[in-house]
């Protein structure tokens, strides 16, 4: 029996590659991450840094307790069992006239997976709509592995500028639109992207991608993840440690371990401009 998703949903996740809107935080709930969010924001001087948003979890103990919460992990349980892992999250923030957008692109194609168990959590922090950019997936486009190029671009907030090698039928895409609070679920190798923000608000999402202890990794570099729920029989990661408090010293030093094996393992190739310690361009400058 399932705990959160009802049978015709997880049908859908698994014929269509996603689904969504589901229910998890309350209106009130989703202001406040939403304030702390801009805090963080503030605390990098207006914009976080690649470096700080890869695997933010780690060093924030308010998102390392919502990676951990049992009204996300759950509907997660009834898509891939109980021995849960958290690989990795971070922010797509877009702001009002900041030229942002997201290529169409399948995450599972560059994740070295035997196998594509993975399901990725898109949390809105703010409303995420057509207007504000909210993602947009291709149906059932996650039965098939597409080839990919890196095209890099700064206004495009994926790492590599991964973009399908193939044309996508904008017209038949689908907009995942979200309330403050509501989630979506989504297959690593759907094909999503998202268009600039051109609403007179922020657009903020905070992906969090979960997968099955069991799951075995082919890495050069032995990976690392937190484990949310049951127990891990396998050791095919090293398991973080939970943050005491903000940025605590022994934090920082368990995220930049864990960045550090993802840049090996993931970042080979990607230009010297899109590091994840190299200065960003100031996107939000003018928005703000």
């Amino acid at each position: 029996m399932s705990k959160a998703l009802s049978p015709e949903q997880i049908a859908s996740y698994r014929e269509n590659g996603y689904v969504f809107p589901i229910d998890i935080l309350g209106e009130a709930e989703a202001a406040e991450l939403r304030r702390k969010f801009h805090e963080l924001e503030a605390r990098e001087g207006g914009q976080l840094s690649r470096r700080t948003n890869t695997r933010v979890h780690l060093l924030v103990t308010w998102l390392n307790d919502l990676i951990r919460d049992a009204r996300i992990l759950d509907p997660i349980e009834d898509l891939i069992g109980p021995d849960i892992l958290c690989w990795a999250s971070g922010f797509f923030a877009k702001h009002p006239g900041d030229g942002t957008f997201v290529s169409w692109h399948q995450d599972g194609a560059y994740w070295n997976m035997p196998s594509h168990e993975t399901v990725s959590v898109w949390i809105a922090f703010t409303p995420s709509t057509p207007e504000s950019g909210c993602m947009r997936v291709v149906r059932g486009s996650h039965k098939e592995m597409l080839q990919h190029e890196d095209r890099c671009n700064e206004k495009n907030l994926l790492m590599r500028g991964q973009e399908v090698a193939v044309e996508v039928d904008e017209t038949a895409a689908v907009d995942i639109i979200l309330k403050p609070g509501q989630v979506s679920l989504h297959h690593p190798l759907i094909v999503h992207g998202s268009n600039p923000n051109r609403s007179n608000h922020p657009r903020v999402g905070y992906t969090i991608r979960y997968r099955p202890a069991h799951l075995c990794p082919s890495f050069p570099v032995k990976d690392t993840a937190t484990l949310v729920r049951g127990t891990d029989r396998y050791g095919h990661f090293d398991l973080e440690p939970t943050p005491q408090f903000d940025f605590a010293p022994e934090a920082v030093r368990a995220h930049t371990d864990s960045v550090e094996r993802l840049a090996k393992n993931y970042y080979t190739g990607v230009p010297k401009s899109r590091e994840l310690d190299a200065p960003m361009a100031s996107r939000f400058g003018a928005a703000r």
